[in-house]
């Protein structure tokens, strides 16, 4: 019986998840907003793989909507970072309340934009 094929794997970004990575980012980082979100890099010092965090503020909407922004947001990154590894940056994506509604492809795009903007 042949060896099981394992699938080639490409390093998941690790997350952000205390409000101190949040805020270093939002003070240091670079910022751009494109669209349904607004991207803030903070360049580190290591060659790790990127870490992410994912923030939607009350103003979005209540609970269920934020959360469902945030997986959106979540996803559309996700599939981003696969096809376009990062590394060595923290990443903190907020989503807007036209984060909700904006096409998948154009939210994709919108965070591609962003990474370019922020040199990343």
């Amino acid at each position: 019986m042949p060896a099981p094929v394992l699938p080639l794997t490409i390093a998941k970004p690790g997350r952000l998840k205390r409000r101190p990575e949040f805020l270093r980012a939002a003070s240091a980082g670079k910022k751009a907003a494109v669209g349904g979100v607004v991207l803030q890099a903070l360049a580190r010092n290591d060659s790790g793989p990127a870490r992410v965090g994912f923030t939607v503020t009350k103003k979005v909407g209540n609970a269920v909507v934020r959360n469902r922004t945030r997986r959106r947001l979540k996803e559309a990154a996700r599939l981003l970072l696969t096809e376009r590894p990062v590394s060595g940056v923290d990443l903190v994506l907020i989503g807007r309340a036209s984060t909700r509604q904006r096409n998948f492809i154009a939210l994709q795009a919108d965070i591609g934009r962003a990474l370019d903007r922020t040199c990343v």
